[in-house]
């Protein structure tokens, strides 16, 4: 049996106002520009989550939000601001097929680069740039089974790309 992690990073976000708390941060223009066409390419991948773990995070929920996907959410606690240890061991409680993480740097390019055996030849991919994607998958029958090393890339992308 396959597994589908959709691993994204949330989109760009707005930095104005200073004394704003980082977990409340939104969006700016180019984020809000940038989620709906991943979410477009996500679709045109022939994937639709069945499941999306998010962070608790305001930007990543409006990234979600805007990304235009639909499925079964959960706004995580635990995927803001997580490791890489961290985002997996958040990863081994998920179900359905096909997965979706949104979460942070520097967690989510750590967590790419350790899923992959082989790591796209992309040059962003070693940045994870925000709303940067990518599309791995498993050969396991439950999601407690995914490790390091063990994802097989199928796709990645960065909004400057589409």
């Amino acid at each position: 049996m396959t597994k589908t992690l959709i691993l994204m990073r949330h989109a760009k976000s707005d930095w104005d106002d200073p004394l704003m708390r980082d977990h409340e941060r939104p969006l700016n223009a180019r984020g809000r520009a940038a989620a709906p066409l991943i979410g477009k390419w996500i679709t045109d991948q022939g994937l639709r989550p069945d499941l999306t773990l998010c962070s608790s995070a305001n930007r990543t929920a409006e990234t979600w939000d805007l990304s235009g996907l639909t499925a079964d959410i959960r706004f995580e606690k635990r995927l803001y601001h997580a490791t890489a240890d961290m985002m997996l061991n958040v990863l081994h409680e998920a179900t359905g097929d096909t997965v979706m993480m949104i979460a942070h740097n520097p967690g989510i390019a750590d967590l790419a680069e350790r899923l992959l055996q082989t790591p796209p030849a992309h040059q962003a991919f070693w940045r994870y740039p925000t709303a940067a994607t990518l599309i791995a998958t498993f050969d396991i029958t439950d999601w407690t089974q995914a490790a390091f090393g063990k994802g097989q890339l199928q796709a990645f992308t960065v909004p400057k790309d589409l």
